[in-house]
């Protein structure tokens, strides 16, 4: 199996605060990290440095963030077909952390929302059924919607992160095997928590729900029923990039093993990001291919 990952890539400058602003304020800050970012690239970064073949479309501008992208990228195991834009600016994500490892999130979209359809769908060409595609909620409608028609005809496995929220996802789920969401997007979604939330999205046509519970460690849902796999002890610095190293792992860990997801996979997930929560930013907290060969030959 390989996995084709189509979504996003950004440059992140992640800079700690001591305490949210409030409207009209003006705060202090400091840099931490400058580096790759983007949930697309994200999660074909780690699943390549899990051993998983895995290629990236993504789309960049013309400018001097293009040139950080493609030159950082050249060091990953991925194979990366990054779409040049001329006349558009790179995405950029603003992280903003504070002391207890939270964070919020600000990235710019004009690169990701213009990627066609047809580069999208072009770059399942050498696809089979065999195959993963992976796809994330920052791309245009119609990108993300005919990409995952064009996955399924194909006979490939489809994941999805609905991140970003958007209004037209709720068209999607029937094109979905896997769907992976937060506490926060899970309720947004369905209206419902945890469990309930997961059978209301089977209930929609996904085969399989992952809800992510941070310190909590996560439920894996499907018709067999729930499980829950519990969260792994770590200290919190940072949680950027987090949802993105887990998602990658337990794709990962399950399509290096040839199975359906499963325990094995949500638990190496767990603690695959714990490691990223340790660290500072995004692509420099992530864990390295010798970590992530130890987590997933441990089981």
């Amino acid at each position: 199996m390989q996995a084709f990952v189509i979504g996003n890539v950004t440059v992140d400058e992640t800079i700690a605060i001591d305490d949210w602003p409030q409207p009209g304020a003006s705060i202090l800050g400091a840099q931490t990290a400058r580096g790759l970012g983007g949930k697309g690239c994200n999660q074909a970064v780690v699943m390549a440095r899990c051993g998983l073949p895995t290629s990236l479309v993504a789309a960049t501008g013309d400018d001097f963030r293009a040139a950080t992208i493609r030159e950082q990228l050249s060091g990953e195991p991925a194979a990366c077909r990054l779409i040049l834009l001329e006349g558009r600016a790179s995405d950029f994500s603003m992280i903003l952390t504070t002391p207890d490892g939270e964070n919020a999130i600000v990235t710019t979209t004009d690169c990701a929302s213009h990627l066609a359809a047809a580069e999208a769908c072009a770059a399942l060409a050498d696809a089979t059924a065999s195959d993963l595609a992976v796809l994330q909620g920052n791309l245009s409608d119609e990108t993300t919607a005919t990409t995952l028609k064009a996955a399924r005809d194909k006979g490939l496995l489809t994941a999805f992160n609905p991140s970003p929220l958007r209004p037209y996802f709720g068209q999607l789920w029937p094109l979905i095997d896997i769907a992976f969401v937060n506490q926060g997007e899970a309720r947004a979604l369905t209206g419902v928590d945890g469990a309930e939330a997961a059978r209301s999205l089977l209930a929609e046509g996904v085969r399989q729900v992952v809800v992510t519970l941070g310190g909590n460690g996560a439920l894996l849902v499907d018709a067999d029923g729930a499980v829950h796999v519990p969260g792994e002890a770590c200290d919190v610095v940072d949680t950027t990039g987090a949802g993105d190293t887990f998602m990658a792992v337990a794709l990962a860990s399950a399509a290096l093993r040839g199975t359906a997801l499963d325990r094995r996979a949500i638990g190496d997930a767990v603690k695959a990001a714990a490691i990223t929560v340790g660290r500072h930013g995004t692509h420099a907290a992530f864990p390295s291919r010798s970590e992530l060969k130890a987590i997933l030959a441990a089981g």
